[in-house]
């Protein structure tokens, strides 16, 4: 027998109204708040005071750490008023969600989550991206799927835009990482099942939204404005991706990334000076991936899309020189997306470099 579950949502500038109700079937008496720093300033009062009309006790608040590692995982697990609560409640972005969910798996216990950013989708997933304590990649860990995601656009709105703008650079990676490494499965005479194909044209579904919306997006959030196209930005983040993602990540297959997360995930093993959000690599590795497979007019597209938003067209961008490639080729050979499509190290180095020089000549 296989189940798939998907988080339910609600979305809008009042949808933690809608937590009481949410919460009933759960017969919830006690609730632990797991987040970042900034995250549970920006919510934290006011859930409280939904759950406190409630009747529902707050048996702690935690801020997580800064990266999402196990040692951190294991610090809350071991958290008594962690260990008492009936569900946890995680806000933030990607590392901070990463890490709610792994603690709720560990200690059996429904996770709901609070996306405060919209820098990945990571709050409807049932994947984690676990970190070494020096930053570098250390794996995936496979969490249930959270419960329900509060996708609050005021919030969101109101965050730093810098998040919302990498958000975009991490969402435009999903349509083509997973039409590539759907293709790849079919042209080695894969038979998709039906749970692949749905995710697949998710995957496709989350595209054009990306560029119909995001310079408006953008803008709004710098003028912390709630406002439509925030609301599809970020309901294409959590919700588009975050379905497609559970649906082609199975245990008996994996189509969910490709060439551009490969080329994130091999970033984290260089040491550079700067920081440099997830997104904001993944658009980069994106340029490459479309580079790699010669796909030359929306190579064009998604550079000039880049440019505009200023998501980067260049290594020096993101902290990296052309002496980098072959560091970058060696770390993106051990992960988990190598394994999937077809990876040429030569020709990858080759896309790396070919996407520098373009976005150089774009200066």
């Amino acid at each position: 027998m296989t189940t798939n579950n998907m988080s339910n949502y609600s979305y809008g500038t009042d949808c933690f109204q809608e937590i009481p109700a949410v919460l009933a079937p759960y017969k919830v008496k006690k609730v632990a708040f797991i987040g970042g720093k900034r995250a549970l300033a920006s919510s934290q009062a006011e859930v409280a005071a939904v759950l406190a009309a409630a009747q529902v006790e707050v048996t702690g608040t935690f801020v997580y750490g800064t990266n999402s590692t196990q040692a951190n995982i294991d610090r809350l697990v071991a958290t008594p008023e962690v260990q008492a609560a009936d569900v946890i409640f995680g806000f933030g972005g990607g590392r901070a969600l990463d890490t709610t969910k792994m603690v709720g798996k560990t200690l059996a216990k429904p996770v709901f989550t609070f996306p405060t950013i919209c820098s990945n989708c990571s709050a409807g997933t049932a994947i984690a991206v676990i970190y070494n304590d020096d930053g570098s990649l250390s794996g995936y860990g496979y969490p249930d799927v959270p419960a329900h995601i509060f996708i609050n656009t005021q919030v969101i709105a109101e965050a730093p835009a810098e998040y919302f703008w990498a958000g975009i650079g991490d969402g435009i990676s999903k349509a083509p990482e997973v039409e590539h490494a759907v293709a790849h499965a079919q042209a080695q005479g894969t038979r998709l099942p039906h749970t692949a194909v749905l995710g697949a044209a998710i995957a496709v579904s989350s595209k054009d939204a990306f560029y119909e919306y995001g310079p408006q997006g953008i803008a709004d959030v710098k003028a912390r404005q709630a406002s439509q196209a925030i609301e599809e930005v970020a309901l294409d983040i959590v919700v588009s991706t975050g379905y497609a993602s559970n649906l082609v990540n199975q245990p008996n297959f994996y189509y969910n990334s490709c060439h551009a997360h490969a080329f994130y995930n091999a970033t984290t093993m260089i040491p550079r000076a700067g920081t440099f959000l997830h997104g904001q690599v993944v658009a980069y590795g994106v340029l490459v991936l479309h580079k790699y497979f010669e796909e030359e007019a929306e190579f064009e597209r998604v550079a000039a899309f880049n440019q505009s938003l200023g998501l980067p067209t260049t290594l020096a961008q993101i902290g990296l020189q052309d002496s980098d490639v072959e560091a970058i080729v060696q770390g993106a050979m051990t992960t988990n997306e190598y394994k999937n499509t077809p990876f040429n190290p030569d020709k990858y180095a080759q896309a790396i470099r070919e996407v520098d020089a373009y976005g150089q000549s774009l200066a």
